[in-house]
């Protein structure tokens, strides 16, 4: 046999044709649907709230890169999309100071300090929206807006309300489905006219985005499909009026499960690589999503929940590591 089919050259030795920017870019593109239906839904201020966050977040990743040396690499489309993701953990009705300092802390704090992409410890949109929510607490839990629904979703009882879950936290499940347990209440949480942060509202978009990512292998299933099962089994297992009487189907479409679990869950850097760590990854944003929402003092727990997995991520990535094709060496 001759010698050169046994030549190997450097690493890597498996090649795709897929890039930084290409998967970020296509990432940016799903998500722009949410953008717009919310400018549709909410006002077309959410425009200006997206503007000021991607462009900051854009001039905050050049300047960062200038001031330490370091090639600017804003066509890779990462700063970009972490100033999308973050207005869209943000309230509609937030002043547009919100998204200029959540987009400077996400970029220089959350993203360069660590050593930029690839480095980071935390998801900087989430890191962010939580500097926010400690910064800001009174604009980040009141500023809602209750959309006006279109003929056919406008129910004969349909009133302003605040959002779905803090309005299942704070009054119960029975108003809750009092305003969300009819038919035109499912279609509304469904199709994204209800109260919430700016990308959180459409399932049914959030949904299709995040099936074409699969479809594309841009993401993997593991995280996805462990996070929202596990929101949901909890969810029934401990209902308000003891165990197994919840409703699943409420918190699955509300708050912001599935965009976690879809594009902020599986974000490459800050979540596992290897497929059984990512089911417990997935299951423990779940898990943690339960608790923070049935017993915590937010009603929400999605941006906590993979912030704290993300402390994890190399634990697990390290406890499912695959073993190598030889046994060690022994030593003499």
């Amino acid at each position: 046999m001759s010698p050169r089919l046994w030549k190997v050259g450097v690493a890597p030795h498996v090649r795709d044709n897929a890039t930084v920017a290409g998967i970020m870019w296509t990432v940016f593109a799903v998500l722009l649907p949410q953008l717009f239906l919310s400018a549709y839904v909410f006002g077309p201020r959410v425009l200006a709230l997206a503007g000021v966050g991607v462009g900051t977040s854009m001039l905050a990743e050049a300047a960062m890169q200038r001031l330490l040396g370091k090639p600017v690499s804003l066509s890779d489309g990462s700063a970009a999309l972490t100033g999308l993701l973050l207005v869209y953990v943000l309230p509609p009705g937030v002043s547009l100071v919100l998204p200029f300092w959540g987009a400077i802390f996400a970029i220089c704090i959350g993203k360069q300090l660590f050593g930029g992409l690839g480095f980071n410890f935390f998801n900087p949109a989430l890191i962010a929206r939580a500097f926010l929510a400690v910064g800001f607490p009174v604009a980040m839990t009141t500023t809602w807006i209750m959309p006006e629904l279109p003929a056919f979703l406008a129910g004969p009882d349909a009133v302003a309300s605040a959002t779905p879950l803090a309005l299942l936290k704070h009054s119960g499940l029975a108003a809750y489905l009092a305003q969300y347990g009819g038919p035109h209440g499912l279609w509304a949480s469904f199709l994204g006219f209800k109260p919430g942060s700016v990308g959180e509202t459409s399932p049914l978009l959030l949904g299709l985005g995040g099936l074409y990512l699969l479809w594309r292998r841009i993401i993997s299933w593991h995280i996805p499909v462990a996070m929202i099962a596990s929101t949901a089994l909890l969810a029934w297992v401990f209902g308000p009026e003891g165990l197994f009487t919840g409703q699943p189907l409420v918190h699955v479409l509300s708050g912001g499960l599935i965009l976690g679990a879809f594009f902020m869950a599986t974000d490459y850097v800050t979540s596992p690589s290897q497929p059984l760590a990512k089911l417990v990854f997935g299951a423990g944003c779940g898990a943690l999503t339960m608790l923070i929402r049935l017993k915590g003092g937010y009603p929400e727990g999605v941006c906590y929940a993979i912030l704290l997995m993300n402390c994890v991520s190399p634990v697990l990535e390290d406890w499912v590591r695959p073993r190598r094709f030889a046994p060690p060496l022994k030593k003499d």
